[in-house]
């Protein structure tokens, strides 16, 4: 008799995920804006000594035009292994890929033949609407009881909060909206949790009509931008606390909790300060039962010519960092902070977390730098943006866009779309791979998940 075993990457801690196997390729998120091409999700080789190494092997056409891909992730993770909702018997095979201008979700396979995933569910936009009351679905995550799924309006657009609902396992379907009872929460985007200590967290970037269109310079200097952070209590769907970092910290966006799950801290990453254009990195805490809120890492604006700058910024002369994506290496040792307004990866030892170290630095594009790269000399659009790190943290991924509208906007000579490799070293510093550049031409990128597993896919209930 056949013996149930769970899925080989699965792992009870994110020590033991450390010394999984190196990941042999990628599934990055492509957008197609404008000639009436639909997105895609591509498949990249990222085995070195392959002949197809650094290269496209596969590209899945969607049915649809105008979904606008850009966060996705895994059916099931590690969180299948944590004692109060175990699902060992999931495989992490399926992607659940949002349209965030759509709101439509495909649930792409990816088995039996890892590089030719194809389509094998469509939840219509009607669909997705109707059953959890929400649309612009964004981020997700993989839950031990469900799929979870954030989104940043409600089925209205902006007439209700933005919130997070819920997909079965197994189906796929929509279960409905998880909050039941949300207090003053509005603005939705990102969300994680501690999951042995019953915490979800969530963080806020903005109503549909302030994001999907361009960023709104009025509603940005009248701070209407999402600038708190919610603690919930994640059995009972309630919130617990808010924290309100000041309303000159707009747009608290990506959200990285400690991967061991004895530590009850973590990491969000804040876009712009509109009292000096400066970009932060904040760490929650829990202190006397209650969550706290510190900014531990100030990235301050490059002064630049008016005449190098985009219209949006043309006023200020300046180029502010606009740290768009952050992400924690699986020993929750260094963390990885992408700039897209300057073209620069900071890499943060955050040991201690309260006082982050800055280990190494890398150049490529920014708004006025446009720095290059080893195989592509010449001047690149776009900067680091959404960040992947390897699951032994010694290769770290990003690509180029954030999304159609904002990349308009900022890098409005007609940015095209990159995706690049960059080497760690155990101790700290990093460098650019010079074999590692993959130009996907006037298709745009997004988000990337690695075979196998990344370190923003799982969550781990047992300590390293």
């Amino acid at each position: 008799m056949a013996l149930w075993k769970p899925d080989p990457s699965f792992y009870p801690s994110a020590k033991m995920a450390m010394q999984a196997p190196p990941e042999r390729h990628a599934y990055v998120a492509a957008l197609n804006t404008g000639g009436g091409k639909p997105d895609a999700i591509c498949v990249v080789d990222l085995e070195p000594g392959s002949d197809t190494y650094s290269q496209v092997v596969h590209t899945l056409e969607l049915p649809n035009i105008g979904d606008e891909l850009h966060h996705f992730g895994w059916n099931a993770c590690s969180s299948a292994l944590c004692p109060y909702a175990p699902h060992p018997h999931l495989e992490r095979r399926y992607l659940v890929v949002p349209g965030l201008r759509s709101s439509r979700i495909y649930i792409i396979d990816t088995k039996p033949d890892p590089r030719q995933p194809q389509i094998v569910k469509t939840l219509e936009p009607e669909t997705v609407m109707a059953k959890s009351g929400y649309s612009r679905p964004h981020t997700v995550h993989c839950g031990p009881d469900a799929i979870y799924v954030s989104a940043m309006g409600s089925a209205n657009g902006d007439d209700g909060p933005g919130g997070i609902f819920l997909l079965d396992h197994f189906s796929f379907e929509v279960v409905g909206p998880w909050e039941l009872d949300r207090g003053d929460q509005k603005l939705a985007y990102d969300f994680w949790w501690h999951l042995a200590e019953d915490v979800l967290i969530s963080s806020e970037w903005a109503k549909p009509s302030q994001f999907e269109n361009g960023l709104v310079p009025e509603d940005l200097l009248a701070n209407k931008y999402g600038h708190r952070i919610h603690f919930w209590d994640l059995r009972k769907r309630k919130l617990k606390q808010s924290v309100d970092i000041g309303a000159e910290h707009q747009m608290l966006l990506e959200l990285r909790p400690a991967h061991d799950p004895t530590k009850h801290y973590g990491f969000a990453g804040v876009v712009v300060s509109t009292e000096d254009l400066s970009a932060s990195v904040w760490t929650w805490y829990r202190e006397n039962d209650e969550w706290q809120m510190k900014k531990v890492i100030t990235i301050p604006p490059v002064p630049a010519d008016e005449a190098d700058l985009p219209p949006a910024l043309k006023p200020f002369k300046a180029v502010p960092p606009l740290v768009s994506d952050i992400d924690l290496s699986l020993d929750d040792r260094f963390l990885y902070v992408a700039c897209w307004g300057i073209g620069e990866l900071h890499q943060y030892d955050v040991s201690d977390p309260f006082n982050p170290k800055l280990t190494g630095k890398v150049e490529i594009g920014g708004i006025v730098a446009k720095k290059g790269h080893p195989k592509k000399s010449w001047p690149l659009l776009g900067a680091p943006q959404m960040v992947e790190i390897s699951r032994d943290g010694r290769r770290v991924y990003f690509t180029n866009s954030l999304y159609s509208s904002w990349d308009d906007q900022f890098y409005p000579e007609g940015m095209t779309g990159w995706m690049v490799k960059v080497n760690t070293d155990p101790d700290g510093g990093m460098r650019l791979d010079p074999d590692f550049f993959i130009d996907f031409g006037t298709t745009r990128v997004h988000q990337v998940r690695l075979e196998g597993g990344d370190a923003s896919t799982d969550s781990y209930c047992y300590p390293s």
